[in-house]
């Protein structure tokens, strides 16, 4: 099969081709490799190829909507038994281990019909949003390789946008599946909290801010592979209501005369590049051609607040993570990035009582997008503030690696917290990306649509945010937004 024949097709197009015996899951899978051979080398998306196994797995292609389709899975919590997993560490790559089990998410992928032919790069435990691990070294983005696919599953992004595979996995726990979906010019819808599993390791991860799902080039791909993974598992902390009907019908159902509200200011305050604003200009015009009521509209909270709250929440955790690697592998700080080790060190200097503090506060935010959402259905923003940066732009300064190093040297990690420092880092790493976390901390379904390039020929996506539990509504917009501004016809030149 060659590529020209094979791109033109998503996942459900390449399983009905092979249902209907007019190509074989080989052909189709053989070529996927050859597309990863072709790209691979200029992107770094994929770290663990998985070649062998998946030719011989389209050698009897089990039953499923996506019955012999190429896949890749993120390298982070999405396993799959018998292959490595590194999680973009320098400890575990090292370490070299194999995955004992499935992951869940991946048993009901792969109960779709499935063929993983790789796992793609991710930062150090998916902690930021590039994809630039010094494990791997940085994954680039297809519209323009001297720039970032985003992060954290910026490697599945990658490949998608270069036609590896119509879906890859991905996950999100501060913007992870929207912002890598925004840099490449692909769909990338977040369930809400607890539409899809994390087992058996895990009930939920981040304090249920974290959410797997993919990337797509399609619409009906991400809706029908929802499908196949939502719904509760053992001890499951949410049992989040069913769908009334199959997200892939919603695809095409008409999405009824909407109430959208749309902002473009940084909800911490920093600079929005004008591509950003056009974005969304551009989009709420869309809307209102197709018979939407858009006005201009955001829901009240601190954003400040919220973005330092997300900060100490994932500071801490990194600890945890961080705590348990070495434990596991026997390493010390050598084995992690020095901003891995700096924001674990954080993460062990905040108080417990601050760290409830700031959990409860979700509340608060989660009770002020309710009050939106009583008001309108969706709240439109951009994905990112600004176009996908350059590979190395976003990276830390050496002076606040030697700060933090010599801080922590002499048992000052206390007067680091308090310094201020955190807050020069939420303004710093966030100002590209200050809009996606409240939907992790809210547990808000949300997604974001490539419906605007820039003058420079890079992806720049708009975000949509949805009430609790509407899947359904958000993919019936994006498929209508499909329909009417398509994007699956544009292609880097790679």
């Amino acid at each position: 099969m060659k590529f020209e024949d094979y791109r033109e097709h998503d996942g459900l197009g390449l399983a009905t081709l092979i249902a209907q015996g007019e190509v074989s899951s080989k052909e189709v899978v053989e070529a996927a490799i050859s597309r990863a051979e072709a790209v691979n080398p200029k992107l770094n998306a994929i770290i663990y190829p998985l070649y062998e196994r998946a030719r011989a797995q389209a050698e009897s292609p089990t039953d499923g909507a996506f019955a012999g389709v190429p896949f890749l899975l993120k390298d982070l919590y999405q396993e799959l038994e018998g292959a490595p997993a590194a999680y973009g560490c320098k400890a575990l790559k090292q370490q070299g281990k194999a995955a004992p089990e499935h992951s869940e998410i991946t048993r009901r992928w792969l109960a779709a019909g499935v063929i993983p032919i790789g796992r793609t790069n991710t930062p150090e435990f998916g902690a930021k949003g590039i994809t630039e691990p010094q494990a791997w070294g940085a994954t680039r983005n297809p519209w323009n390789t001297e720039h970032v696919p985003g992060g954290s599953s910026g490697g599945s992004a990658a490949a998608v946008a270069a036609g590896v595979v119509p879906m890859a996995g991905a996950n999100d726990g501060g913007g992870s599946i929207r912002l890598p979906a925004g840099h490449c010019g692909l769909f990338g819808l977040k369930p809400g909290r607890g539409r899809t599993p994390w087992g058996p390791a895990f009930n939920e991860l981040l304090q249920g801010a974290a959410i797997n799902h993919v990337v797509s080039r399609s619409v009906r791909d991400s809706a029908a592979m929802l499908d196949a993974a939502q719904g509760p598992e053992n001890g499951s902390f949410v049992h989040i209501q069913a769908p009334e009907r199959a997200y892939l019908e919603e695809v095409g159902r008409d999405p009824g005369r909407l109430k959208i509200a749309f902002s473009t200011r940084s909800p911490i305050g920093t600079a929005v590049d004008p591509e950003a604003l056009e974005a969304v200009e551009k989009t709420a015009a869309l809307l209102a051609s197709l018979g939407h009521d858009v006005e201009e509209g955001e829901p009240v909270i601190n954003g400040h607040q919220l973005a330092r709250d997300f900060i100490i929440m994932w500071f801490a955790n990194v600890a945890v993570t961080v705590d348990e690697i070495k434990r596991e592998t026997g390493c010390g700080n050598a084995g992690f990035e020095d901003d891995t080790v700096i924001m674990a060190e954080f993460g062990r200097a905040t108080r417990a009582d601050e760290y409830v503090a700031s959990v409860q506060r979700w509340n608060e935010y989660s009770r002020a997008l309710g009050d939106f959402h009583r008001r309108h259905d969706l709240w439109l923003s951009p994905t990112m503030a600004r176009p996908p940066a350059r590979v190395g732009e976003i990276a830390t300064p050496p002076w606040q690696h030697k700060l933090a190093r010599a801080l922590m040297a002499m048992g000052l990690s206390r007067v680091m917290v308090k310094s201020g420092i955190i807050e020069q880092m939420v303004q710093e790493n966030l100002q590209w990306v200050p809009y996606t976390q409240l939907g992790n901390l809210t547990g808000a379904p949300g997604m974001s649509v490539p419906l605007h390039w820039t003058q420079s020929g890079l992806p720049l996506g708009v975000q949509f945010v949805a009430g609790a539990g509407r899947e359904d509504m958000l993919i019936r917009l994006a498929a209508q937004l499909e329909q009417a501004a398509p994007w699956r016809d544009r292609w880097p030149a790679l």
